[in-house]
């Protein structure tokens, strides 16, 4: 197994030198083997990472924080940008409230991010927020997503689909197995369709979240758990439902530890951010990682309108 630090881009060789400061192998230009920590003390700090995920151009990222001195209070979104192939200048969004807001990501195109609050004005718990992305850096006036996806409990990690009016969700406001179950719904000119629950087996009575599609659709990567434990899966569509489920392979991904927030890097469809807590290299507490994305190997069928 190889680790490797990347300060961004883990495929970028140049972004390796912090590894003979941190007592880690050295790294080949070949690139990402299994994981490398995202942004060491840029992104991944001594606070508690949580979701992240990178704009359409590459250019930016943005992520969640709880504990990092400097936000607006409770967990924050916070943004750094590319400069000579590293992660510099981080900076809370203006759009953070006093409660907590988590789980942001981008729409493909990188025209809006979407992502979680528990601030004043929802409809209680956490509600599915969107703001629109500025050219110069910035993000315009924060738009509630309404009363068809926000009930009285909690909605968290939003994920456009792959056109952009496909979103992916977890709520526990919307009936289901239990607990948070994962769901999706269209959108429909200003306002969003009836969401649906994922067909299969992927929801069940413990909390699933932070869902997201791979290769259109035929493949899902979610995560299963708690505040304590968490892992990262992966179901195949067989058509017409996902169909099961199993672990990421990925090192630290195990059933006695928390990973979670799985999201693809649209730019670098190969790689996947989670979030969790390796061995090594670590920067503090629940850290932000890039690793190889799993082979997509379902099929088409399971966004079906239809079903």
């Amino acid at each position: 197994m190889r680790i490797i630090v990347a300060c961004a881009f883990s495929l970028l060789p140049a972004l390796c030198a912090a590894t003979s400061t941190q007592g880690l192998p050295a790294v080949a230009a070949s690139g990402l083997s299994e994981y490398g920590i995202e942004g060491m003390g840029v992104v991944s700090t001594r606070a508690d990472e949580g979701r992240a995920s990178v704009g359409a151009d590459g250019r930016r990222i943005v992520w969640a924080a709880a504990g990092r001195e400097g936000g607006a209070g409770g967990s924050d979104l916070w943004q750094a940008t590319l400069h000579d192939g590293r992660w510099q200048d981080p900076v809370p969004l203006a759009i953070n409230s006093p409660a907590d807001d988590a789980d942001p990501a981008f729409d493909p195109d990188g025209r809006w991010l979407y992502f979680s609050s528990n601030r004043e004005g929802g409809r209680g718990g956490h509600d599915l927020y969107r703001a629109r992305v500025l050219a110069g850096g910035g993000f315009g006036v924060v738009e509630h997503l309404g009363g068809t996806l926000n009930t009285s409990g909690d909605e968290r990690a939003p994920m456009p689909g792959p056109d952009g009016n496909l979103l992916l969700f977890a709520s526990d406001g919307h009936g289901g197995e239990g607990g948070l179950d994962l769901l999706s719904a269209r959108r429909d000119d200003d306002d969003f369709a009836e969401p649906r629950a994922l067909p299969g087996t992927v929801n069940t009575i413990a909390d699933e979240t932070d869902p997201a599609w791979l290769a259109d659709g035929a493949t899902l990567v979610f995560s299963r758990g708690n505040a304590a434990t968490s892992q990262v899966r992966v179901a195949h569509c067989d058509g017409s439902a996902y169909a099961g489920d199993a672990a990421l392979e990925l090192s630290f991904n195990t059933a006695d530890a928390r990973t979670f927030a799985p999201v693809p890097d649209g730019h670098k469809p190969g790689e996947l951010l989670v979030a969790g807590t390796a061995r090594a290299p670590r920067a503090g507490g629940t850290d932000l990682y890039r690793t190889v994305s799993p082979k997509a190997a379902g099929r088409a069928g399971c966004l079906d309108e239809g079903r």
